[in-house]
Parts: C-alpha cells; sequence; structure tokens
C-alpha cells in the first residue's frame, strides 16, 4: 500500500465515522485495525504504544491468549440464553468472583454504567427492605468530580456539565461532598442515608488519589451510620493499580463491589454487582434483570479472568512496573509537566498549559506512535495493558519528553 493510499484510506474511514456515527466522541484520528499485547495496528500498517487500555477495559492486553481461547471455545457452543434458562457458565463464573472479593454474590451486567444503576437500586431497595428507611425517601452520598457514566440517573449527581446540560429533568436522591473529606461525607449522612457511592481514585477527573484516612474513615462512617459503601472499582480495580482493587492499598472493604471493564478481558462486556447475600438478597424475580447480563460468552470469558487475577502475577507486575512508570514521568516535573497521581499503572499527568492543551499533546504522541488521552483540558491519563514493557514504558516517557521539549 502506498504512503498516498493509505492515507486516503484513514480519510475515508474517519470520513465513514463521521457521517454515519452519533459525535458522542472526540476520537484520536487513528483508525485500528488490529491489535496485540500493548500494540495496536492502524489501517495503514502504522504501530502504536496503546497507553490507555480502553480506559482499563485492556488489562491484561489486547487478544489476551487464555481469553481469547476461552471466548472461541464458548462460541462453538451456546452465546445467549437470557437468564429465562440456567446456563452452566453462570454459576461457576459467579462463584469463583465472589471469592476473589470475598463476598456471598454476584449480579452480573453489561456495562460499568449498567453495574453502577443496579448498585443505586440494591441500595435503595436495602434502605427500604432492610434500614427501614421509608419508600421514596432515602439519598445516597456521592463526591464532587465523580465519573460513574453518563446514565439519566448517573448524570444527575455529575459536576460535569458537558454531560449534564440539557439531559434534565435529573433524578433526587443524591448529596455531593467533596471527595477526600471524610467530615463532610459525615455532616452530609442522615437517617435516610442509604450508601454512600465512591471511586476509591478517580479516574476521570485525572487519577485523583484520596488522603490516606479517607478511605479507612468512610469505611468506619459506613459501619457506625449503617450505610452501604459502594466502590466503584470499574476503572481501579482488577489489578490497575498493582491491587486486585484499590481498596486494598488501604485494606478496606466495601459492602458492594461494582466491576467491569477488564472484567470482560477486552473482550465482551461484562460488568458486576458484588455483595453479601444480606445486601443482594433484597432482590426478587422481575426485581431486576438483563437480557444479556451474565450470558455463556460473558460469563466463560470472565471465570478466565478470575482465574488470572486469582494468580497475582498482574498485580505484581502493575506494581512493580508501576514504581518504574511513574519514576519516569516524575522527571519531567519542572520540564512542562507540573504533576504526576496515581498508583500502579494509573497515572494522571498534569501538562503546563504553555505547552498545550492535554488534547493537542495526545495528538503530537499519536504522531508519535503512543496513544493517551486527555481529560479536564490539561490532564492526560497513562494507563496502558498490564503486559506492557519497562523498555516500552521508556520510549512512551521519551516520546512525551520529545514533545514537551518541542
Amino acid at each position: 500500500m502506498t504512503a498516498m493510499h493509505a492515507a486516503t484510506h484513514t480519510a475515508d474511514a474517519i470520513a465513514l465515522d463521521n457521517r454515519c456515527v452519533a459525535h458522542n466522541y472526540s476520537p484520536l484520528p487513528v483508525v485500528a485495525a488490529s491489535a496485540d499485547g500493548a500494540w495496536i495496528t492502524d489501517v495503514e500498517g502504522k504501530r502504536y504504544l496503546d497507553c490507555l487500555a480502553a480506559y482499563s477495559a485492556v488489562n491484561f492486553g489486547h487478544r489476551h491468549p487464555a481469553i481469547i481461547a476461552t471466548a472461541h471455545a464458548q462460541l462453538d457452543l451456546v452465546t445467549l440464553v437470557s437468564r429465562a434458562f440456567h446456563s452452566d457458565r453462570l454459576a461457576p463464573f459467579c462463584a469463583a468472583l465472589a471469592e476473589l472479593c470475598g463476598k456471598d454474590m454476584v449480579l452480573p451486567m453489561n456495562s460499568g454504567a449498567e453495574a453502577v444503576e443496579s448498585g443505586i437500586k440494591v441500595a435503595r431497595k436495602w434502605g427500604v427492605d432492610v434500614k427501614g428507611v421509608p419508600a421514596g425517601t432515602s439519598n445516597i452520598v456521592v463526591a464532587q468530580n465523580n465519573f460513574h457514566g453518563r446514565t439519566t440517573t448517573i448524570i444527575s449527581f455529575s459536576d460535569d456539565e458537558t454531560a449534564r446540560r440539557g439531559f434534565g429533568p435529573y433524578t433526587p436522591g443524591f448529596r455531593s461532598v467533596p471527595f477526600g473529606d471524610a467530615d463532610a461525607l459525615a455532616r452530609a449522612i442522615d437517617e435516610n442515608t442509604v450508601a454512600v457511592l465512591l471511586e476509591p481514585i478517580q479516574g476521570e477527573a485525572g487519577i485523583i488519589v484520596p488522603p490516606e484516612d479517607y478511605l479507612p474513615r468512610v469505611r468506619a462512617l459506613c459501619t457506625e451510620r449503617n450505610v452501604l459503601m459502594i466502590a466503584d472499582e470499574i476503572q481501579s480495580g482488577l489489578a490497575r493499580t498493582g491491587r486486585t482493587f484499590a481498596c486494598d492499598h488501604w485494606n478496606v472493604v466495601p459492602d458492594i463491589y461494582l466491576l467491569g471493564k477488564a472484567l470482560g478481558g477486552g473482550v465482551v462486556p461484562l460488568s458486576a454487582v458484588v455483595a453479601d447475600r444480606d445486601v443482594l438478597g433484597v432482590l426478587h424475580p422481575g426485581e431486576h434483570g438483563s437480557t444479556f447480563g451474565g450470558n455463556p460468552l460473558a460469563a466463560a470469558v470472565g471465570t478466565t479472568v478470575v482465574d488470572i487475577l486469582a494468580g497475582g502475577e498482574f498485580q505484581r507486575h502493575a506494581a512493580e512496573l508501576g514504581v518504574h512508570l511513574h519514576a519516569r514521568l516524575n522527571e519531567l516535573i519542572g520540564r512542562g509537566v507540573l504533576e504526576v497521581r496515581g498508583k500502579g499503572m494509573w497515572a494522571g499527568v498534569d501538562i503546563d498549559p504553555v505547552h498545550g492543551t492535554g488534547k493537542q499533546i495526545s495528538l503530537r504522541l499519536a504522531e508519535r506512535g503512543v496513544l493517551v488521552k486527555d481529560t479536564h483540558g490539561s490532564t492526560l491519563r497513562f494507563a496502558p495493558p498490564l503486559v506492557i514493557t519497562a523498555d516500552e514504558i521508556d520510549w512512551a516517557v521519551d516520546q512525551l519528553a520529545e514533545v514537551l521539549a518541542r
């Protein structure tokens, strides 16, 4: 393929996208055609180091051999029966995931937003059935600058005006307090509070790590006030930060885990609400459901993902290489970088605005073969597949240094 023909191929693909795909995203001008490990190849044959991993959905690398083998095998058997019937894949998946989380039961869904919505419903039902909150009066405390998805209910407690504007009326029943401020959270809890919903580390906000005493204090407050602690580990969980769950860094166990993204191995949508029986047991037939939730294909893939996590290799790799990633990124402070935050293989990098916006820096890095994504104007997020090597991290950071130097 000549360079001119390749460029035309890319331009045509993007033009068709612009014409036929709703403009709810503003992607980088890269047209992926294949991927393997930590690398993506575009329609022109150019390779890019993926430092985003589909927002942590590809934690185990593109086309992880064991995950792909499981998917291929299940495709030859059965992919969907809905929950109208049992399948031989669902219960083993739920049992394995419950054990990984140290909980009793799993409610399988598809997308992360579905898991959050389901967690909200479970908390409200628990509030009525168990805590005794009068129906229709419950409230859930959330954190400012949160990101839990973009459904109508979720944007009702979002600070992101881009996500909110024009989509009202909004769902009531939420109270927002500053992330990391346990005193403000304590003041917001009253007799009708049924849950506190938090990201242990805020992702979309720029990889914001809370004060060391924050999550332990949240856990203690929830126990003291008879309130469910819900941890949204959809981006932060499943080995991303060097532990199975980000909460593990503070030895905190929530009442409910919300999981997604990497749970589907980068192959299928799969999410879950995981809790003990006294919480998830409030759901009865007909009160909640999903046609594709817990389908045999996703359950088979999810079981393999849990098996991979149970071995601990990816957690150890993320912890060890995370030290290297953060050390290399911190070298750029004062050289175009203002601050670096995060844990493990998850970093938020604040760019000095004199060098350009986050989107502009992302575009320049893409030209050099490194894929990252901006958030909140001047912040870049680094979240590569956990199969990345130290040499590949060095190369990516060197490209960022070059872009900033120019």
